[in-house]
C-alpha cells in the first residue's frame, strides 16, 4: 500500500487561472486558423509547470458554472456591478476543458457553487480521507481562508510577480491573524471585488485590531457594550450587513460531490490524444513539457519508486510565449 504521507494533492482553481492568464497573454495569439487560444495556452502552460514542480500524486480541477450559485440568490448585489464574462475568455472555456479531459484529470463543476466551494469541499474531504499534503492552486485571494496544518495556497508566477505559497505562517505573518479569521476580516471590511458590503466606515486596520482582540465578527458583537465611539456606532447600525457579509465570505465545505482518491490520482493519460489536440491548437512549445506516455513515472519519482494503481480513462503555435 501506498504511504499516504507521500502523497500530494493539487486542486486548481479553473476559472481563475484561466481569466489570469486571458489578460496575461495578448489576443495575437491564435492558430493558423484564426482560434483564439491565449487563455487556454497560459492556463496549460500554469499547469504543466505546477506538475512539474510541485510534484503532485493526486490532482483534480475546479470550475465555476454559469447558472446563478446561492449567494446570488441571497444577496442580489453579489457581484453585481461585475462586468459579463468577454466572449473571446467564454469561447475557450471548452477547449480549456479539453486539455484537463486529455490529459485524464477529474474536473468539476457544480451548479449553484462556485469553484472556491468545490475546492473548499475537496480539500476538507481530502484531509479527512489522511492527505497531509494539498495545495490550492490560485491566483484568489479568497482561496487563503481554506489554509490550514495541512492545506496551503500557490500562486503562480505572472509577469515579474513570484510565485508565492501561503501555509499557516505566513499567512500570519503578512495579515495579523488566523486563515480561518479572514472570512471575520471581510463581514468587516467587505470586498470590493465581490462586492460584499462590510460595515460601512470600518477599514483594514480597525477590522485587523478589532479581530486580534476578540477573535471573530460574533464575539465582537458579544463584547460591543466595550467598544466606544463611532466604532461601536458603525457596529451596531450595520451589525446585519456583518452578519450577512460574513455569510457570502464563507467558501462552503459542504457541496454534494465526494472527493475519490483512486481517480483523483495522476497516471496513464494518452500521450497521442494529447499531442494531437496540443497540436491541433499549435502548442508545439509545450509539447516537449508533457511526460512520457503516462504521469507513471513522476509519480513513482514522488512515490520513491512505487507504481500507482490504474483508472479508467475519461472520455470527454510556436509563436506562443512561456508561463506568464
Amino acid at each position: 500500500m501506498s504511504d499516504v504521507h507521500s502523497e500530494k494533492l493539487v486542486l486548481f482553481d479553473g476559472n481563475a487561472l484561466l481569466h489570469r492568464a486571458y489578460h496575461a497573454f495578448p489576443q495575437t495569439l491564435r492558430t493558423s486558423q484564426g482560434e483564439l487560444t491565449n487563455a487556454v495556452y497560459g492556463f496549460t502552460s500554469t499547469l504543466l509547470t505546477v506538475f512539474r514542480k510541485l510534484q503532485p500524486t493526486h490532482t483534480i480541477v475546479a470550475f465555476d458554472e454559469k447558472a446563478p450559485t446561492f449567494r446570488h440568490k441571497q444577496f442580489k448585489g453579489y457581484k453585481a456591478s461585475r462586468p459579463k464574462m468577454d466572449e473571446e475568455l467564454a469561447g475557450q472555456i471548452k477547449r480549456t476543458k479539453e486539455v484537463v479531459s486529455v490529459l485524464n484529470i477529474p474536473q468539476f463543476g457544480i451548479e449553484g457553487y462556485e469553484a472556491d466551494d468545490v475546492l473548499g469541499t475537496l480539500s476538507y474531504q481530502a484531509e479527512q480521507n489522511g492527505f497531509e499534503a494539498i495545495t490550492i492552486v490560485t491566483g484568489d485571494r479568497d482561496a487563503l481562508q481554506l489554509i490550514s496544518a495541512k492545506t496551503s495556497v500557490y500562486f503562480p508566477s505572472r509577469g515579474r510577480i513570484p510565485e508565492k505559497t501561503f501555509d499557516q505562517e505566513i499567512f500570519e505573518k503578512e495579515y495579523g491573524f488566523k486563515p480561518k479569521q479572514l472570512i471575520d476580516y471581510k463581514a468587516l471590511v467587505g470586498d470590493s471585488s465581490d462586492e460584499i458590503p462590510g460595515v460601512k466606515g470600518i477599514g483594514p486596520k480597525a477590522a485587523t485590531q478589532l479581530i486580534t482582540k476578540y477573535g471573530s465578527m460574533e464575539t465582537i458583537y458579544q463584547h460591543l457594550s466595550e467598544i466606544s465611539g463611532s466604532l461601536k456606532d458603525k457596529l451596531e447600525i450595520d451589525r446585519d450587513i456583518a452578519k450577512l457579509s460574513k455569510e457570502l465570505a464563507t467558501i462552503i465545505i459542504n457541496v454534494p460531490i465526494t472527493f475519490d482518491k483512486a481517480k483523483s490520482r495522476l497516471t496513464d493519460y494518452n500521450r497521442e490524444e494529447a499531442e494531437e489536440l496540443f497540436l491541433q491548437l499549435e502548442f508545439r512549445s509545450l509539447l516537449k513539457r508533457l511526460p512520457g506516455d503516462s504521469w507513471e513515472e513522476m509519480v513513482q519519482d514522488t512515490m520513491g519508486g512505487e507504481a500507482a494503481p490504474k483508472k479508467t480513462k475519461k472520455k470527454t503555435a510556436d509563436n506562443q510565449m512561456g508561463l506568464f
